[in-house]
């Protein structure tokens, strides 16, 4: 018998069919991923199986008892728990506070056995094997830390199905393989795994049943194999897909940035010398922690140079501010879209324009209609999915979020621009977008800055890559000369 199934789940928002007879079915002891693009339903499906989200139609069975009635509540007393690629933890609370949050069953009047407390922190941790003090707050935590700290509070509330969201988004090579470890260890206990991830390579090493949604359905679900990454991607998108990385030869302009021995203490980058010119794609690979993101705040000036010099066409300049970094035509799409790419509460119009409100005031007044008109305009080439302009960013699935973040630093009609992690927790579909866009901007003479911790990403759209370790850029190669081996060596100062 299943330990969960999910049969024929529909549901629908203001009219859009987010699923449409959905079925999902879990074993215990199974690691089961869950993939599709984003916008397939995967969220939808797991938010109605948390309790989070009502279903319109299907039923949800825990051990072949039917759950009329889902909520949170519920959902948590059968033992169904879920970790989020932002850890739900409260950041100025100890770890001890936060595992007791969601394992301690006490009445608001009860004393709190502070010893007993701390005691079963430490014996959930030690189960995951986690080395953690659990006096420490939990904002001063590394997301793996954080990621631990809720398998242990799963844990604790005797979950028996454990949903993973993009578990390994922020995770360096290292940690994630000690998450491997530790769901292994969960699976030998008879915990049920759903797994969703974007990173195909790595369901082999950790899947034993890989289920497939598409537009709301459920396509197929197969052992894990049995099948492989082109397999997949042919399932998910339901086409074949030839290039994810359909990179274009273009004919390079003009030197366009010229950097030369730029050192921020503050960002913790020193001496770094490179230079990129029109049409080019510059890609920086490193280990976390390398400085390629520092950097990328120092060029748009979010934290100011010490010392070196910035060449933009031939030109020194000086960049004190991010406003001074835009009046001389450098664009910056950060790494984390949620916190700094898109403002989920505003609308998809207002976030696309957000960067360029000087062009669109008159007199200290906003003119909507040109607003409206230009995120029109960027939804329309960028391929924006929404049913409407005026919809919140929230709205949207991360490929589409990723393009809007796009489409404000395009609108601001930039010479540079610079993309930290552009693909990172979107779909295969999504990310060949993306690729496809900045192949096309490229061509049309723009100089882009490309971050990235993959390295096909690196290696497919790159035309040169600069390697940074220690904060400074330990090699350069080109296109035709880089393979994995070379960056990997200089990423790690060899």
């Amino acid at each position: 018998m299943a330990l969960l199934q999910a049969r024929d789940i529909t549901k629908s928002y203001a009219g859009v069919q987010a699923l449409k007879s959905a079925s999902f079915e879990l074993r215990a002891g199974e690691v089961q991923a869950l993939i599709g693009e984003n916008g397939a339903g995967k969220s939808t499906l797991i938010k109605i199986i948390t309790g989070a989200v009502r279903n319109d139609g299907g039923t949800i069975t825990i051990d072949g008892q039917t759950i009329s009635d889902n909520s949170p509540q519920l959902a948590k007393s059968l033992g169904i728990a879920a970790i989020y690629q932002q850890p739900a933890l409260f950041p100025e609370l100890t770890v001890a506070e936060n595992i007791a949050i969601g394992v301690e069953q006490k009445r608001f009047w009860q004393p709190v056995n502070w010893n007993a407390r701390h005691a079963r922190a430490a014996e959930l941790l030690a189960q995951v094997g986690a080395k953690i003090s659990t006096d420490a707050l939990t904002s001063e935590l590394t997301m793996p830390q954080q990621q631990l700290v809720e398998i242990a509070r799963a844990l604790g509330a005797n979950a028996r199905v454990l949903i993973m969201d993009e578990p390994t988004a922020s995770l360096s090579e290292e940690d994630a393989q000690n998450l491997f470890r530790v769901i292994r260890d969960l699976r030998e206990r008879g915990v049920g795994i759903i797994y969703i991830s974007h990173r195909l390579d790595e369901l082999p090493l950790i899947a034993d049943r890989v289920t497939v949604l598409r537009d709301g359905s459920t396509i197929e679900t197969r052992l894990m194999s049995e099948v492989d990454r082109q397999e997949l991607i042919r399932l998910m998108v339901g086409r074949e897909l030839s290039a994810v990385f359909p990179k274009r030869e273009v004919k390079l302009g003009e030197m366009v940035l010229d950097v030369r021995n730029l050192t921020c203490r503050a960002a913790g980058i020193a001496n770094v010398s490179f230079s990129v010119r029109a049409g080019e794609i510059l890609g920086f690979a490193g280990l976390v922690g390398a400085g390629r993101t520092e950097l990328a705040r120092t060029l748009f000036g979010l934290t100011p140079a010490d010392a070196g010099d910035i060449l933009l066409r031939g030109e020194g300049v000086t960049i004190n501010s991010p406003a001074r970094a835009i009046e001389l035509g450098i664009a910056y799409v950060p790494e984390d879209r949620r916190r700094h790419g898109v403002i989920l509460e505003m609308p998809i119009s207002a976030n696309t324009t957000l960067a360029s409100l000087q062009k669109l005031a008159r007199f200290g007044f906003l003119k909507f209609g040109s607003e409206r008109e230009i995120a029109a305009d960027y939804a329309a080439r960028l391929g924006v999915k929404t049913p409407a302009l005026f919809a919140a960013a929230a709205t949207l699935s991360g490929g589409n979020q990723q393009k809007v973040a796009l489409s404000r630093w395009l609108a601001t009609k930039p010479s540079v621009l610079i993309l930290d992690e552009p693909t990172q927790g979107i779909d295969v579909g999504a990310k060949s977008e993306i690729h496809s866009l900045m192949c096309e901007l490229a061509g049309q003479g723009l100089a882009i800055l490309m971050i990235s911790s993959e390295l096909p990403e690196v290696l497919g759209m790159s035309d040169r890559i600069a390697v940074m370790h220690g904060g400074s850029v330990a090699a350069t190669f080109n296109r035709a000369d880089a393979t994995q081996q070379a960056i990997l060596a200089a990423a790690l100062g060899h």
